[in-house]
């Protein structure tokens, strides 16, 4: 080919990734205009688990193996498609161990195939060259690395993972060479102690985030990220301390948590008024391995089977029953956005005066500050 060819070749590929990168805004723009934003689902796609934390009833010691269930690849696959035909666009793969499921990565690909952003949360502990580069293969955009403590030893004292940690560094920089952000998720718990050790030993692990996971004790639903531990039973007061330790972190590391959603949490410990309503079962979900569609992780009851699933099985009724965080957090900086697309409907109905009292409230400004302070994390899943 000549060189005019090649150039003109090259400028329509050109023109034709900016096109497509435009046009991509403009979805998501129009999606947040009129939706209130994309909708995230947890896809707990086993129960099974590897480790055996205290405070998790995924746990070895807790579950026995044979009632381990992984959910198959095909429903996997149909279920991700309806999630997809109903706006929800973040999938965040999880368990058990999910890396345990032997169609881990089809699950991961499909997704990405269908337009989601993939995250995985996992323990790190099959987190070698090869997986990570079959993650990267299979679209991964982002990943959480489970951390219980501010030492090696405690951690892998708590997880009964040998040397996990050391494998967990290793991956990191693997993950960086091949452009996977990777995030600590720290469980807050009495392994913690001393609040202020904890960036020294993120980093010396290779992390550049953390989010933090509110302790708890009970669940309703299917999930079992939870345990009547003395490790994270807490009294209010405690708790409340505990969450002005991990505010004072801010400068030091980036907690992917809210400042407004930490302060949210504080209010909910005091039983004092809450200023932004959870959006799960609205815009959030829970997926389990049984493929039973729930609000969230609390409930007592699962809204449907997930094929069952359409827009009229949405439930948007103000809740704020419970404090965990991927949805409390992820509520606090989509607020907004709900706000706006509730003004604009409104707006359409000749309800300027309810519109513009759905538009200008503190808890927007708090939530368009959540957003901008977590903008260079969001930015790079």
């Amino acid at each position: 080919m000549s060189d005019n060819g090649t150039k003109a070749g090259s400028s329509s590929r050109t023109n034709g990734a900016a096109t497509g990168l435009f046009n991509g805004r403009l979805k998501v723009v129009k999606q947040s205009l009129l939706e209130g934003g994309p909708g995230f689902c947890q896809f707990a796609i086993n129960n099974a688990c590897n480790a055996a934390c205290d405070f998790c009833s995924f746990s070895l010691d807790a579950l026995p193996r044979e009632d381990w269930v992984f959910a198959p690849l095909p429903k996997a696959k149909d279920a991700i498609d309806i999630l997809v035909r109903h706006g929800v666009r973040y999938l965040v793969i999880t368990g058990g161990e999910p890396m345990l499921h032997p169609d881990c990565f089809d699950i991961i690909r499909h997704a990405k195939g269908q337009g989601m952003v993939v995250i995985l949360v996992t323990n790190g502990s099959r987190l070698d060259g090869p997986n990570i580069q079959a993650l990267k293969e299979s679209g991964l955009s982002s990943i959480i690395i489970s951390i219980d403590a501010t030492s090696a030893k405690v951690h892998e004292d708590n997880r009964r993972l040998p040397k996990v940690c050391e494998k967990i560094k290793k991956a990191n920089e693997l993950l960086r060479q091949v452009k996977i952000q990777s995030t600590a998720s720290v469980t807050m718990s009495r392994l913690i102690g001393d609040y202020a050790q904890l960036p020294g030993f993120l980093k010396s692990l290779g992390f550049e985030s953390v989010t933090f996971s509110y302790p708890l004790t009970t669940l309703g639903s299917s999930f079992l990220g939870h345990a009547n531990s003395h490790l994270v039973s807490y009294t209010p007061d405690e708790l409340l301390r505990a969450f002005d330790e991990v505010k004072k972190l801010k400068p030091y590391l980036h907690v992917v948590n809210p400042t407004a959603s930490l302060e949210e949490m504080q209010r909910f410990l005091r039983k004092e008024p809450q200023r932004f309503e959870c959006l799960g079962g609205y815009k959030y979900f829970y997926l389990d391995w049984d493929f039973l569609i729930w609000r969230c992780h609390y409930w007592e009851e699962p809204i449907c089977s997930i094929f069952e699933f359409d827009d009229s099985r949405r439930i948007r009724d103000g809740c704020t029953r419970c404090m965990i965080d991927c949805y409390r957090d992820a509520s606090v900086m989509q607020h907004v956005a709900v706000s706006v697309s509730d003004s604009i409907a409104q707006a359409r109905q000749g309800l300027w005066r309810g519109a513009a009292k759905s538009l200008f409230t503190r808890s927007n400004l708090d939530s368009l500050k959540s957003v901008f302070e977590g903008l260079n994390w969001i930015t790079r899943i």
